[in-house]
């Protein structure tokens, strides 16, 4: 089914918010093109809202981006970020018995990614060292952490922290019978 001529405001909102998300990622209605296999022409009517697309074609557009359809409909534009977070604004990430909680929702695009650590008793990050891109760094608020880097441990407590290459393999176990809570960040942001 090929697209149709547009009539009606909720396919205006389809052309501007595609306008939108390419100007965040730097791109061209060219790079674009190249990135999606999709007509530069033919973005630029979708953009202009001359042409509504059906739902493949929107599809094969929207794979120029490195994101879902979901992320197109739900993307809002860099250019109107929140700035300020309220504690229900958090993203809650738990992974088995360790709790981050980030600050802001979107990091694509970001440099940093901020989180609030939180390791109940006796959990740990895993056996296997983590190795990605980047530098990390934190700070023990509350507790005692172990912290591994390159086979390197040592048990930090609250007021003492750490940084380092996460190219070297880490990781963190609280060993201890009450939580541990750290504030932390990741260049770039891993998760």
């Amino acid at each position: 089914m090929e697209p149709t001529r547009m009539e009606g405001d909720a396919d205006d909102e389809i052309g501007t918010k595609l306008r939108s998300i390419r100007v965040d990622y730097g791109l061209s209605q060219r790079a674009l093109s190249r990135r999606s296999g999709v007509a530069n022409a033919t973005i630029s009517q979708i953009e202009s809202g001359q042409l509504n697309p059906t739902v493949s074609l929107l599809k094969r557009v929207v794979g120029g981006f490195p994101m879902s359809m979901s992320e197109f409909f739900t993307y809002t534009s860099g250019h109107e970020e929140q700035v300020f977070f309220s504690a229900k604004d958090m993203i809650e990430i738990s992974r088995n018995g360790v709790s981050y909680r980030q600050i802001g929702g979107r990091l694509r695009g970001r440099s940093i990614q901020f989180l609030v650590e939180e390791y109940a008793p006796r959990t740990t990050t895993g056996r296997v060292g983590l190795v990605h891109e980047g530098e990390e760094c934190g700070f023990v608020l509350e507790g005692r952490l172990s912290v591994t880097v390159d086979g390197q441990t040592r048990v930090l407590s609250a007021g003492e922290g750490y940084y380092f290459s996460s190219m070297l393999p880490h990781s963190f176990r609280n060993e201890e019978e009450y939580p541990c809570k750290l504030v932390s960040a990741c260049s770039p942001p891993t998760f």
